[in-house]
């Protein structure tokens, strides 16, 4: 890890003009998506769908007064399933922005008995550790950190290397949502809680974020080489396909409550307010407390033409956080994420020479549906997952990721 942080607002070391393509078609007049989103749509003013989406998940979870009352509800509802217990909810945490404030918030201004989950895959930046554990004591809030077998790790971040899909991190997402789950199963809790805020983070295109443990066991299948391990309720390990899904949601009753949808969220004041009270320090920019986020921003704009930060800054312009012109700007740089060193380190933490990297990258492009995947289920379930969404049995987003991002 190097010794200096990147900053966000930075380009990172090396050429400093984008070398991916740029669109060469139209782009949003509101925020800044462009038609190399898969399933982007524009309506006769220009404006995106994903902006449309946006405007429907700001009506669905107003802030001010209507956001104040759904807070309150819910944590009377999280008291009321966690009565008697230690935790009365499960958190997951990163030692980033959106972790360390919802943690701060749950605390210190709801009142509420956390137990703090980190997935731990063995790429985690020291800073946000750091972070992690500062948080947790001057909140005198447990941490329990839910280390993945290397072995599975690894073998899963070069099989989807192998699989050449913008997915890239599948293994290290599901295993987050796994940790979770199956803290939760353990501890006979009842709520999960989420530090994710549309308002500033946006939601990824399906194409490129597809969650779904029957695609990641068909890569798995094809290109790995370390046996996964069974699924149990309290260790599910890399398992989390419907029935794991059934099983936690309906069967044991665990709901999601994504919090940052309902209370005001500025990350300007927030990063000031977190230094403050937590001494929490910067990992250097937005995703940076995992180390393999280098890797995935490197290939995705090296490889898939993508630059995801189309619909982190496009939810901060929307929300007013950030002028279009300040990210339009910002996009003609490469990410200061995609340091070089990190990379190489990434690499070679994998096992693999630079050179097998980049064969191994070389690969034709894929996506998802070049593989076994549930997706043409989930369409059938279109309707059972959207009521699972609004009851909280999914996270809200859940029901707009499958249906209303690209698809």
């Amino acid at each position: 890890m190097p010794q200096t942080l990147l900053h966000e607002a930075e380009p990172a070391t090396g050429p400093t003009i984008r070398t991916a393509a740029p669109s060469s078609g139209q782009k949003c007049t509101r925020c800044i998506m462009d038609t190399t989103v898969p399933g982007i749509k524009f309506d006769a003013h220009g404006e995106c769908n994903f902006c449309a989406l946006h405007d429907k998940l700001d009506r669905d979870n107003p802030l001010g007064a209507a956001g104040e009352q759904y807070v309150q509800r819910m944590v009377a509802d999280i008291k009321r399933a966690g009565e008697g217990k230690k935790y009365n909810c499960v958190l997951g945490v990163s030692g980033g922005r959106d972790s360390s404030y919802t943690l701060w918030y749950c605390v210190v201004k709801l009142g509420l008995k956390p137990l703090a989950v980190h997935f731990n895959d063995g790429f985690g930046n020291p800073v946000a550790g750091e972070n992690m554990v500062k948080a947790c004591r001057k909140l005198g809030v447990e941490m329990r950190t839910i280390t993945s077998d290397w072995r599975e790790s690894k073998d899963l971040k070069i099989a989807f290397l192998k699989a050449s899909t913008p997915d890239i991190e599948e293994g290290t997402d599901v295993g987050i949502a796994t940790a979770l789950y199956g803290v939760a199963a353990k501890e006979g809790i009842k709520r999960i809680i989420i530090g994710q805020s549309f308002r500033t983070e946006g939601i990824a295109p399906l194409s490129w974020n597809f969650l779904d443990g029957k695609y990641l066991k068909a890569v798995h299948r094809q290109f790995g080489t370390v046996p996964l391990r069974k699924w149990s309720p309290t260790d599910p390990g890399f398992h989390l396909d419907l029935r794991e899904m059934f099983y936690y949601t309906v069967l044991r009753g665990i709901k999601t409550v994504t919090l940052l949808y309902h209370v005001p969220y500025v990350r300007t004041t927030v990063d000031e307010l977190l230094e403050r009270e937590l001494d929490w320090v910067n990992p250097g920019s937005h995703y940076f407390d995992d180390l393999y986020q280098s890797v995935i921003y490197y290939l995705n704009r090296t490889k898939f033409n993508i630059d995801r930060r189309l619909f982190n800054y496009s939810a901060l312009v929307r929300s007013g956080q950030m002028t279009r012109d300040e990210a339009l700007e910002k996009c003609r740089y490469v990410n200061a994420i995609e340091d070089e060193k990190v990379i190489n380190l990434c690499i070679k933490r994998l096992g693999l020479t630079r050179e097998e990297f980049e064969q191994i990258v070389a690969a034709p492009v894929k996506t998802f549906r070049d593989y076994p995947n549930n997706y043409t289920l989930i369409r059938l379930l279109r309707w059972p997952i959207k009521i699972a969404s609004k009851m909280r049995l999914l996270p809200e987003s859940a029901y707009d990721k499958y249906f209303n991002c690209g698809t």
